[in-house]
């Protein structure tokens, strides 16, 4: 876990990120966003219909063990994170499409989440999981404070935000290499311990996420840009919520076992993100060289 003094400097990266993210925006994105709500309602539906069933079909086809297999489905049912948002701006994406989609599903996620458990969750026991109101509220406010800030900022001075932006843009860097070399640095005993079951599960639960989120979009009409959002939307979850769930409900003895899953998607998620974003990128290129 994190010290003190790291959680301190992830949340001033995070912040500085989301800044540089908001100074891209205006307020007329998102009224473009409420006035063609299709990719919004398509984006909600991918990120509770897909990745939850998608996570119960992987524990299913890897005879997962009920501590993993559960918290592979509290993975699939939490909402979309912020790095979904990073990573949209990364891949040419919709950002202003991404921050809604990831709003709108962690505030459904109070009323998704205990019901997507039920159904899911309920074939591995009836262990219950109490929902962190405070955690959804706390990631709200990281998330939207200082995108407004930067929106204002862009909106008073579009020089001063351009700066903004290519902060925000080396802010973000530095949030996925810290991440990454926590993890490596603090728990690589996890990835000699863990089966292969649980890696695939790890990687396939985000991979396989993306080519149904962007199949999503593609199928339901919705433009390259707004598919790729969803695309990214879809298959990256709020992994701190997942983690902070098994910490609150899971006995300690079982804590060890229920963390290891998520951690490593943790891990391969950014891994798997990139190479999307990459893709994603030359996707944009050519659509704009066609026109």
């Amino acid at each position: 876990m994190l010290t003190g003094i790291e959680k301190i400097g992830l949340a001033v990266m995070i912040f500085v990120l989301m800044f540089g993210m908001g100074a891209t925006l205006t307020w007329a994105d998102f009224a473009r966003g409420l006035k063609k709500p299709k990719a919004l309602i398509i984006g909600f539906l991918s990120q509770f219909g897909i990745m939850p069933a998608l996570a119960f079909v992987l524990a299913k086809t890897f005879a997962l063990p009920d501590t993993v297999a559960i918290s592979l489905i509290l993975i699939g049912c939490t909402p979309g994170g912020t790095t979904s948002n990073l990573f949209s701006y990364y891949a040419k994406g919709d950002v202003a499409l991404s921050i809604s989609m990831t709003t709108a599903s962690t505030i459904g996620a109070v009323f998704m989440m205990p019901m997507l458990l039920l159904i899911y969750g309920s074939a591995y026991g009836q262990t219950k999981f109490p929902l962190p109101y405070g955690n959804i509220a706390s990631s709200l406010v990281i998330m939207l404070i200082p995108v407004i800030i930067g929106m204002y900022v862009r909106r008073k001075n579009h020089r001063a935000a351009q700066i903004c932006e290519k902060i925000g843009s080396w802010a973000g860097t530095l949030v996925i290499i810290f991440l990454l070399g926590e993890f490596f640095l603090r728990n690589n005993q996890v990835l000699k311990e863990a089966p292969f079951a649980v890696f695939a599960s790890a990687i396939l639960l985000g991979v396989v996420g993306f080519v149904l989120g962007y199949g999503a979009g593609f199928f339901t009409g919705l433009t390259p840009k707004e598919s790729r959002t969803v695309s990214l939307e879809t298959g990256i979850q709020n992994t701190p919520m997942t983690i902070a769930l098994i910490i609150a409900t899971f006995p300690a003895a079982e804590q060890r076992q229920a963390l290891l899953l998520p951690m490593l998607y943790a891990v391969f998620i950014v891994i798997d993100s990139v190479f999307a974003s990459l893709i994603f990128r030359l996707m944009a290129r050519r659509e704009h060289a066609a026109h």
